[in-house]
């Protein structure tokens, strides 16, 4: 196996997680480049439910490596839970190891998103509430407490005093020096085995020859640079945040593949042209349980938006797709596929960079035959109905990548290969 990069070819919730886990199988480290507990990626195993929020995918693999990159944003209460709560369930993480250059969340984070979402007024861009993009404001200002600096008591302290010297004169936000510099000593001390050199054990690996697995959270249209700004995440969620994201050189990465639903959903406010407000997207809600894994919210659901795969293709440089969920859509009479946008009366194949074009684009679609509802008992791709092998073709030659994969439900164990090639990363 090869190392893969993994990413969200949407805004989001497409599936990355029993993708990764799946890929684990062959794999021998995952590892989380960015995001924080803002993320929720869910794995299915003998109809038991995990919802991983930090902690990387490929956990339920004891054997395997589970490593978090400097490019992820730390809450350590909830990294502290997330391991706990796996504990209780039999699943013992001892593989585990956190960047040191890691940036904490602190308590004053969380405080500060609550208050700049709230000043937003009707321009909320929902954020999770989980303090991450303060977390990253305060990284790139400058100002930051890292992984790292919860082992070494001086060190914390008069970070801590800089950064609540700022909030309470920015903000008039006070807190506790003390209390948190006791309480997030003592996150250090319960953490010091897993907090390491990251990046030099990635490179050790690369040496080796070792599979390795780059889990990205969120999805490519949620980029801090290259998503629907200002509603994204805070965090380089294409391709490229694997390398800033876990201090490895591009030229070690072998192939980036996108996760993509067999329709699309985003959580939150933002541009989603092919949204659908009727009944039919009510079902797809239902049938697909579209509701964020970490906040409760329910999903916009809407058509396959083909501007956003060629999209997510371009600035990812995928190499091949995993498509997701399309049992949701078995049973629909008819099934639509969105081709391109027509803008001020004319037709673009490229997705705007602009956000007030955004608001002026109207889906161009290609109607579709549906196929029946009993696509998870398919074991090879003639066995898929052929309405529904002609949509794939459809998807193909929209986004100009090849299907490599596609997942027929939730179970980490029904995934079909689309191709030879891809059938060997997982046996």
């Amino acid at each position: 196996m090869q190392n893969i990069i993994v990413v969200g070819a949407q805004w989001g919730d497409e599936g990355k997680g029993r993708i990764i886990d799946a890929l684990a199988r062959k794999a021998d480290a995952v590892v989380r480049f960015q995001g924080g507990s803002n993320a929720g990626h869910t794995v299915v195993v003998n109809g038991e439910k995990f919802v991983f929020h930090l902690i990387p995918s490929g956990a339920l693999r004891p054997e395997k490596k589970c490593i978090m990159g400097n490019g992820v944003v730390v809450d350590p209460k909830e990294l502290l839970n997330e391991l706990e709560s796996l504990h209780s369930r039999g699943i013992e993480v001892n593989n585990l190891c956190l960047s040191s250059n890691a940036h904490v969340i602190m308590p004053y984070h969380q405080k500060i998103e609550e208050i700049e979402e709230e000043q937003r007024g009707k321009n909320r861009i929902g954020t999770t509430r989980k303090g991450v993009g303060p977390a990253y404001q305060d990284k790139a200002a400058r100002r930051g407490i890292r992984a790292a600096d919860l082992l070494d008591k001086n060190t914390l302290s008069n970070k801590l005093r800089i950064n609540l010297e700022f909030w309470e004169s920015s903000c008039g936000l006070k807190f506790s020096l003390e209390g948190i510099l006791k309480q997030y000593l003592e996150y250090g001390k319960k953490l010091e085995k897993y907090i390491v050199d990251t990046s030099l054990i990635i490179h050790e690996l690369v040496k080796e020859n070792k599979a390795i697995l780059f889990e990205g959270a969120q999805g490519s249209l949620l980029d801090v640079d290259h998503g629907t700004y200002p509603f994204v995440t805070s965090s380089n969620a294409t391709a490229g945040g694997a390398c800033t994201g876990t201090g490895v050189g591009p030229t070690r990465i072998d192939k980036v593949l996108g996760v993509a639903k067999a329709y699309t959903t985003r959580v939150g406010k933002g541009p989603f042209p092919t949204e659908i407000k009727n009944e039919v997207g009510e079902l797809i809600r239902k049938r697909g349980q579209e509701y964020g894994a970490t906040t409760g919210r329910a999903r916009r659901c809407g058509w396959f938006d083909g501007v956003v795969l060629r999209y997510a293709v371009r600035v990812n440089g995928l190499d091949g797709l995993v498509l997701t969920k399309l049992d949701i859509l078995g049973g629909l009479s008819k099934i639509k596929i969105c081709t391109a946008y027509r803008y001020r009366g004319k037709i673009i194949e490229d997705f705007p960079s602009q956000a007030y074009h955004w608001q002026e684009c109207e889906p161009v679609y290609e109607e579709m035959e549906g196929w029946e509802d009993d696509t998870f008992k398919a074991r090879r791709i003639e066995d898929l109905p052929l309405s529904l092998q002609k949509y794939l073709n459809k998807i193909e030659e929209i986004g100009g990548v090849p299907i490599l994969f596609l997942s027929l439900s939730a179970e980490r164990d029904n995934l079909l290969a689309m191709r030879q090639d891809s059938a060997s990363l997982l046996a």
